[in-house]
């Protein structure tokens, strides 16, 4: 199964961010949020919180697992966070 990856950046509204969260768990049973950079986690760490309370009014209980991941932009790599939201 592929898993959908959704890119977050500091100009993202998080309760757009949330319902795409929201979505793409109900759909696929876990989605993956990628941010590079402080305003992007902060809109991204908003995001999983509202996503999973949306979840929880479906009876989904889910958990958010975050970890570091190198990506490659332009030629250049960088550091990202990566949220992985999935019922518990």
């Amino acid at each position: 199964m592929q898993v959908q990856v959704l890119k977050v950046s500091s100009r993202s509204r998080s309760t757009a961010v949330a319902g795409a969260i929201a979505g793409v768990v109900r759909d696929n049973g876990r989605a993956e949020v990628q941010a590079i950079g402080a305003g992007a986690v902060n809109q991204a760490t908003k995001a999983v919180a509202i996503a999973i309370s949306y979840l929880e009014l479906d009876g989904m209980d889910c958990v958010c697992v975050p970890a570091f991941i190198d990506v490659t932009i332009a030629d250049q790599e960088r550091t990202a966070l990566k949220f992985i939201i999935e019922p518990r």
